[in-house]
This record gives structure tokens, sequence and C-alpha cells, in this order.
């Protein structure tokens, strides 16, 4: 057999007579060939003079027909052409494809069609078939016998330094790769070495009484008998036939066969379906699934029973990379539509992933079937939670554009922007000394901006939001159930984890594992508690410093909106506020990012210090530290401005100060236009960074790694393999997907948590969310190594999650419509203070008077003049509040109107709160988390997998029971699974 790379076809003179070569190739020695071409177009050259055409030595002639045996396939003598022996077919195009014969390789090598004028040289016919060759090598996924598939690649690097621990990696994986072959029973293909010449890869396969056996260990659920049951529902189905742009192609994505499916057994193998076809039965992802179990159980240390594993090889550097391979190249030159997809990758990418695509739906069972049950979920909820955000956006748009169409008929605008009315009041100044008067229609853009989103529309999507909530949460609970049935999710069984290399590393104690009754590392509890002790006081100094930052922003606001007034610029005066809250969460949104990459890297320090014996109590632990960093990090300003700003800023004559500067104020609009614009900032910026970094980087980085490779097999020939293609792509991410979850649940709090400040925040998510599906499909399937197929049976510790932020937004939204936005001191003000029903008068009702002789020192305006009044002199000055004026009987003090209004807040809070709460339950109740159909399915798979082990059961019993050749009956002797009560079967439950 053909050595990888060791001997290729040297150039051969353009003067030749141009032929066809029938190689026979035979390996004799170590990388040394016998070529021993045949021709049949040359008349009645002999052996010496082929030598000298062909740049051969050792031709040797072969009968053309006569006595010495059949003409080799190629062309015939000029002016006598003759059809191919043995073959009816008039194209001679044999195929280019290595098979094995008595320990040989035969190429045929075929061009031209019977009758065809030969029009090229030797050289280029011999160039392009080692061309096509070479790419043919290059995309294999199978050893170099061409039928042994690949289901996993080893990786290691040879150093070229002689020290103890380089003999320790080869000892390790001498004894790793020996147990592969005797203990496991698979397929090695001895290493190849990359064009690095430091590269080494270890393929393996896993024959088929390998899978089958594992197969059985890892109860495997397969096709049993095709699903049989009616779906209810003939409108929808006649509905469902309908053409529609949004649904994939079937002649290119089939839907997936819908079967009944049982726990795999090798004593019942032949009834399940398609085990004819021994190689598609598993699929790469199961395949690749059992061989990673088989190497995660296999021994590196014959003296220790309890080493073993490839992650801790992976961990110590004896291997540096282990994965499947992808299923060839995802771009082609041809096109889909007349050659079809080459593999599954390539599908994947033209249907899936590639940006023309955005508006399918996903080919859900597709990406399982390569990627896995883990993978596939997540953009199984991926795409129904963006299905789910499509009628909130609508909502919100709506009660956007209601919004922008009433605000001009609006009162309260037409007041704050009337120059000769309430809008010519004189306000008191926004700071200390530096600041001067200014007149109320200053914040007449304000006011517009504000009343956009908080008009009488504002309960109605925020009610709808927390519904919405609930029935995505308890929809998608059932999708989930349908998911698991259809994938065969349903109480599949983790296995004991092995310890991660890290914990028995540095684990100072021993024990005696209770499930394998083998010695393991360990750690006792009051060895731990304190490790425990210092990543809490951590996690409480991080947060500590994300609000150190938000505090610096806000002394940041207040500190600009003082210098821009001292400026004196009218028109920056006008648009402070504006300047300095844009400013402010860009700022903010920067500390952000830069906090979050710190704070992983701790958090991981964090966790690790905490030694958590698997990696599955590491990653909660780790998800844990992460999202309620994260929630404090992204959220603390937001919270800052909805609930904190404003409400302790004092009045004229007694404000509040920080670090001697006065505590800022929301502008006499209210907070909401800055919340607004603080929400969209933070949530739009964070969601480009990441489209970006996830896309941008891993493509730089992948170009590096791949450029020697790519200028080697440009100049030098160098074949570069599909192992060394998907080896120079980016692994994937150490925590898997805890990054893509975390980007979407904190996206799910932006979208519920504030939706009262910002309608339109459903409308930016759903944009993102159709964004963010194509860039991530792509970099699964284009820019990372192909990952493990990993099951799972749902979206795991984020649901609860999800569920928390849902009923949190319940109460942010509750408290945002009562205390930040205006509604409730509208409603006050019409049912109890207006003169005709309606908003005509709220402004001046909602501004308290101020005696400018009463600012306490140090608070005056250095400047107490002001052009505009007729003396040029202020002597009252008004301000947003509801205090008694300086001639009332207490100057200053609340009024009757400010109890009213915080009363009717409070009775709005535990209202709200409680409407939404019980219809919340109420949808919980009604909506019942497995649908009928799931159920009804069920039952009929469980009938018929006891049915199929019982015809199993009877038929070894009839044919134990059958005469004998002597005429005796032979009795059944009994089996430790043979009887039906012995033998175990799960189904889809």
């Amino acid at each position: 057999m053909a050595s990888r790379g060791s001997n290729r076809v040297g150039a051969v003179d353009s003067s030749c007579t141009p032929a066809i070569i029938n190689q026979s190739v035979a390996q004799s020695g170590a990388g040394d060939f016998d070529w021993q071409p045949s021709y049949q177009a040359f008349g009645d050259l002999n052996d010496a003079d082929m030598s000298a055409v062909t740049g051969f030595d050792n031709v040797q002639m072969h009968n053309l027909g006569g006595d010495g045996g059949p003409a080799p396939i190629g062309l015939e003598a000029y002016g006598q052409p003759q059809p191919p022996p043995n073959s009816g077919s008039q194209n001679l195009y044999p195929s280019i494809n290595d098979t094995e014969n008595n320990g040989a390789t035969t190429v045929p090598i075929g061009l031209e069609s019977q009758n065809e004028e030969v029009k090229v040289g030797l050289t280029d016919e011999i160039t392009l078939d080692v061309q096509k060759e070479q790419l043919k090598k290059e995309q294999t996924l199978f050893f170099r016998d061409g039928k042994r598939r690949i289901d996993y690649v080893l990786v290691y690097e040879v150093s070229k330094k002689a020290d103890e621990d380089e003999d320790e990696h080869k000892r390790r994986r001498k004894e790793f790769e020996k147990n592969l072959k005797e203990r496991h029973k698979l397929d090695l293909e001895p290493e190849d070495e990359s064009g690095d010449g430091k590269t080494c890869f270890v393929k393996i396969h896993a024959p088929w009484d390998t899978l089958t056996t594992q197969a059985e260990v890892m109860k495997l659920k397969m096709p049993i008998k095709e699903n049989d049951i009616d779906e209810d529902g003939a409108s929808l189905n006649c509905c469902d036939k309908l053409p529609s742009p949004f649904t994939l192609n079937e002649e290119l994505i089939p839907p997936e066969a819908d079967n009944f499916t049982c726990v795999f057994k090798k004593n019942m193998q032949n009834e399940f379906i398609g085990i004819e076809n021994r190689d598609e039965f598993f699929n790469p992802a199961e395949r690749s699934r059992m061989v990673y179990e088989l190497l995660e159980r296999c021994r590196y240390d014959s003296e220790r029973e309890n080493k073993f594993g490839l992650d801790i090889l992976l961990s110590k550097g004896t291997y540096t990379a282990a994965f499947p391979l992808h299923d060839g190249k995802y771009t082609s030159e041809h096109s889909m539509l007349t050659h079809g997809a080459e593999n599954d990758r390539r599908l994947l990418y033209e249907e899936w992933a590639r940006p023309g695509r955005w508006y399918k739906y996903q080919p859900l069972d597709l990406i399982r079937r390569y990627f896995g049950e883990k993978i596939g979920i997540y953009f199984a909820w991926l795409g129904y939670y963006t299905g789910a955000l499509i009628p909130a956006a609508i909502i919100g748009l709506i009660c956007f554009i209601y919004g922008c169409v009433s605000m001009s008929d609006n009162p309260v605008q037409q007041e704050t922007c009337d120059q000769e009315g309430t809008g010519n009041s004189t306000m008191c100044p926004l700071c200390n000394e530096r600041c001067g008067y200014w007149v109320l229609y200053d914040s007449c853009i304000y006011t517009q901006v504000s009343l956009v989103f908080d008009n009488w529309a504002t309960p109605i999507i925020t009610i709808f939001m927390a519904v919405w909530a609930t029935l995505f949460l308890e929809f998608w609970k059932r999708k989930q159930f349908e998911i698991q049935y259809d994938w065969d999710l349903f109480g599949f069984e983790d296995h004991e984890e092995n310890c991660r290399p890290e914990f028995e590393a540095s684990a100072p104690d021993t024990r005696v594992n209770p499930v394998t009754k083998l010695e393991e590392k360990w750690i006792h509890g009051y060895k731990k508690y304190p490790r425990i002790l210092v990543a809490v006081t951590g996690i409480l100094f991080m947060i500590a410093l994300v609000l150190g930052c938000v505090f610096g922003v806000i002394i940041y606001r207040i500190a600009v909106s003082a210098a821009i007034a001292a400026t004196g610029n009218d028109f920056a005066s006008s648009y402070s506020s504006l300047i300095t809250t844009c400013t402010a969460s860009v700022i903010n949104l920067t500390l952000i990012l830069i906090l979050n990459r710190i704070y992983e890297k701790v958090a991981v320090w964090l966790t690790d210090l905490e030694m958590h014996r698997t990696e599955t109590v590491w990653e909660d632990s780790f998800t844990f530290k992460m999202y309620l960093f994260s929630f404090v990090n992204y959220y603390s300003s937001i919270f800052y401005i909805a609930f904190f700003k404003g409400s302790f800023g004092g009045h004229p004559g007694d404000y509040q100060t920080i670090f001697g500067l006065r505590v800022e104020e929301c502008d006499p609009g209210g907070c909401l236009p800055e919340l607004c614009l603080q929400l969209g900032i933070i949530m739009v910026g964070k969601q480009a960074y990441n489209n970006v970094l996830e896309i941008i980087l891993p493509m730089l980085l992948n170009w590096w790694s791949s450029r020697d490779a790519k200028k080697r097999q440009k100049q030098l020939g160098d074949e570069y393999t599909r192992w060394e293609q998907d080896y120079d792509l980016r692994p994937p991410d150490r925590h898997g997907l805890f990054s893509e979850y975390l980007e979407m649940v904190l996206q799910f709090g932006f979208v519920t948590l504030f939706v009262a400040a910002f309608s339109l925040a459903p409308l930016f998510a759903l944009v993102n969310n159709i964004i963010e599906i194509r860039l991530d499909a792509y970099k699964f399937t284009s820019q990372m190594r192909r990952p493990l197929a990993v099951r799972a049976q749902d979206i795991g510790i984020w649901y609860g999650i999800l569920d928390g932020v849902g009923k949190l937004a319940v109460v942010t939204n509750a408290f945002v419509i009562a205390f930040t936005s205006e509604f409730i001191p509208r409603l006050v003000y019409i049912y109890n203070y207006s003169e005709n029903g309606g908003l005509e008068g709220y402004v001046n009702n909602s501004l308290s008077f101020f005696n400018t002789s009463d600012f306490a020192e140090g608070t005056a305006p250095n400047d107490k003049t002001y052009p505009q009044t007729e003396t040029g002199v202020v002597d009252i000055c008004r301000y947003k509040d509801y205090r008694q004026p300086p001639w009332g009987v207490n100057p200053y003090d609340p009024t009757l109107q400010f109890w009213h209004v915080v009363a009717a807040k409070l009775a709005f809070v535990i209202v709200f709160e409680h409407v939404v709460f019980f219809l919340k339950w109420l949808i919980d109740y009604l909506v019942p988390d497995v649908p009928q159909k799931v159920k009804d399915q069920i039952k009929r798979e469980n009938y018929l997998a006891r049915e199929a082990l019982y015809q199993v059961s009877l038929e070894q019993v009839q044919q134990q029971q059958r005469p004998s050749a002597r005429g005796g009956i032979q009795v059944a002797q009994p089996e430790k699974h043979g009887a039906l009560g012995n033998v175990t079967y799960e189904a889809s439950m």
C-alpha cells in the first residue's frame, strides 16, 4: 500500500507520444514502487523504445489482445478504433479509485472516449490525473484502503528535544494506542507526519462489531418500525402543503424518516431498519461519540487502573488535539442544483449557514445528525426564541408608531414646547454656581422623545411581554418534549464521569469511588470550605468593582453636565443631557466589555480553586458565577437610571451632593428617555461587538494557522489533507455553548426587564437573532473543528434562569411604569385635579415654585440675571416636584398631591404584579407540558418494542427446541439475557 506522500509521479517529457497508461503500482519496499505501465497506442514499439519515450525504466510491452492476453483499456492504434474489451460502454473514463488486488494497488486511468482524437500531451494528462488523485487524498475521510472510515483523529507534536517529558509522552501514547487496538478493538492507521515535519496524526476507525457492542452499552436507540400513527388536524396538514418561501428544499434536504425506536441489542439487530447498510446505519456523529466513549475509558498506564481517559492525556500534553473530521469542504465549484451536495457539511453551509438563507427554516434534523443533540437543541431553542419574538416585535413597533403619531397632539408636549405659554417658565439651575437659569421649552425635544415611549400604550406592551415570556417558556417546554421524543433523548443515562485532570493533579486526598470501586483522588469538605469562602469573596469583590465603575460613570455624568453648563454655549447647554447620556453610555459599554473579559478569567480561576471533581459540576459553578456577574455588569447602570436617578437629589435650597457635586436629577420630561438611550446603546452595542468578534477573529486565526500549509501546497505540491485542514481550524470553546447561551439570556433580560422603557427592544432582538443564527451556523460549519456530538436532553440550567428573569421582569416593569414613567402622575392628575378630565394644565401642575433668595450657600448661580425675564432678574424659578410654594403654610414641604401619587404608585405595583402573576400561573396550568400526540406515540412505541422483543425471544426458543439430527428434542438452555423477562428495554418516553 502506498505510503502517504512518500513518492509522487515525476514530470514526464512533453514530447512523449500521447497514450493512456494503465498503471499497476505495486509496493516493493519501504516507499519504493515498481511501475509497470501498459501501452496500447504505440504500434510496434519495443520495451526499450517505450522506456525512452516515457522516461520510465524497465517498461514492459503487453500483448495487445493476442495470445498473451486481452488488451488493456486505452487508446487503440491510430486508424484502428476498437471497442474496449469486456465493456459495452462507449465512455473510456474509468474512475480513479484505489482497489486492493493481491497486495497491489491498481489505478486505471482513461482520458478519451472511443474514436476521440488525441489533443493533449501525456504530460498534461498525467499531471491532471495526479492532481485529481491528490485532491481525492486531501479530501478523503477513509484509511488508505479507501474502505474504513476515519471516526476520530488524535494529534500530537514530536519534540526534537530528548527529555524525560517527551519520553513519558511516548510511553503513554504507546500504551494508550496499544490498548485501543487490543482491548477496545479499534483500528488505528500508522501515524502520518504533517508537512511541517513535527505534527503527527493518528486516525481511528471503529469496526462494525465494536460499534454494535458500544451501541448496546450506551443504549443507543435505533429505528425499529415506521411510525403508523395518523396525525390529527387535516386542515393544518393542508395548510402545511401550501408553498412557502420559508420551508427547506425537500429535494436537497428530505424530511427525516418518522420511525419508532428501540434500544439497540446485538442479538436482535436484524429487527432494526437499515441494518443491511452497515456503513450508514450509525451516522458519523454517533460513530464519533461511541469512539470517544472508548477513548475516555482506555488506560494509558498498565500499572495503575485509575490512569485512563483521553481528556487527561490532552491536559498533560501527550496529545495536542482530538476531534472527529468534517465531512469535506463546505464550498465547491459546482452548483448543488446540478451536482448535488458532496457532503452534509456542504449542504449545511448552502442551505443553513449562508447569509442568503436567512429567511429559511433551520434543518434541525440535519444539524443534530452532523453536530449532535446538544448543539441541535441550542439552535432549536434559538430558532424558537427568534420566532417567538416576531409577535413581540410587532406589538412593540405598533406601540412605538402610536407614540410617534400621538405625540404631536399630546397636551404635555404642546405645553412644554409653547414658548409663549408654560414653555417660557424660568427653571432653576441644573447644577451649583456654574449653571444658570433656563426655560422649560429647552427640554422640548427631550419631552417629545419621552412621549414616544411613555404613553398610554406602555402598560399594554408591558403586560403583553410579561404574558409573552410565560407563553414562550411554556410552549418551548412542549416543543422540547417533542424534540426529546423525535431525537430519542428521553431517559438516556449519563455515564459515570471521570475526574477532571486538574482535580486529579491537585486533590490532596484519595477515596474509593462508590460506583467504579476504584481508588481516585478526593478532597474532604473541611478542606474545601475555605476555598469556597475565597471564591465567594472574589465574587463579591468583582461585583463591588462593577458598582465602583458605575459610580465612576455617575461622577462623570455630573462633572460633564457642569462643564457643559459652564461653557455658556446655548446650543451645548440645550443638549447637555443628551450629550452626557450618550457619552456615558458608550463609556459604560466599554467598561462592561472589558470587565466581562477580566471576570471570565477570574471566574475560571475561582472555579478551579473550588476543586470540583467532575466537568459537569465545574460547568454549573462557572455558569452561576458568570451569569451573576454579567447580570450586575450589564444591568446595574440601567437599574440606576430606572430607580435611583432623581429620587435622592433633593430640591432647591436642600440639594444632596457627592464629593461636592450636586446629585444629578432627571429632566422635567422624566428619566425614561435616558433609560431608553442607555438600554439601546448597551444592548445594540454588545450584540454588534459579539457578532463581529465571533466571525472576524476566528477567520483571522484560521488564516494565520493555515498559511504555511497552503503555501507548501501551492509551491511544492504537498497534500493538504482533511485532517490537517481541520486541525488548522479553531477548536471548539472549552466551555461549550456557554457564551452563546449567555449572550441570548442577557438579551432576553433586555427584552423583558425594561420593555416599558424601550418598546423597540423586541424588534432589535429579532433582527439580531436572525443574523446571530446564520453567524453561529457559519462559525460552526466553516471556522471551527467539528465538535464532539454530545447528547443533551434540554437547555439545562438556562431554562431556570430564563424562568427567573421572566418573573423578575414583572416586578421591574411594574416599578418602571410606576416610578420612572409619568404614567401614574398623569392618571392621578386626570382623575383628581384636572378641570376637564384631560392632561391640559398637567405640566404647570407638576412644576413647583422656588424663591431664589432661599438658595443655600454655594448653590446659587453666579449669574443671577436672566435676559429672558421682563426685569432681567429672577425672583422665582420652577422645578419638577409636588411641593408647597414659598408662600405656603409649610414652604417646600410635600403637597397632598405628592402623597396621592406615591399611594397610587404603590397600589399600581401591587395590582399589576398580582394580575400578571395570576395570568402566568393560569397559562402554566392550562398548557400541558407534554403534547398529547407525543404521549400517544410513546405508548405505541412501547407496545411495538414489547412485541418485537417477544417475537425475537419466541424465535430463539423455537430454534432451540427444534428436533436435532438424531431425532431427539433439543432442550433450550437458559441464557443470561435469553428470556423475555430478563431482557431490559428502554423506549423513548
